[in-house]
């Protein structure tokens, strides 16, 4: 099965391009994630870590609504 799947792969024109772009867009993706997990504001990191111990917020559930 693969051999037939490889020899349709070697007849289509144009194929090799595929994998490079497939790396690329991988590379590209991931070094703009790390770029923007690094230069985010340590301050909203901070703020965000707190909310699920934050005693302001209260959750409604349908329970304490009857």
């Amino acid at each position: 099965m693969f051999e037939q799947i490889k020899h349709n792969m070697e007849t289509i024109s144009g194929i090799e391009i595929y994998p490079i772009l497939s790396l690329l867009i991988f590379f590209f993706f991931f070094v703009g994630l790390g770029f923007w997990v690094f230069s985010y504001k340590k301050e909203k990191i901070q703020e965000m870590s707190e909310i699920p111990l934050d005693e302001g917020y209260s959750i409604i559930s349908k329970d304490n609504l009857k």
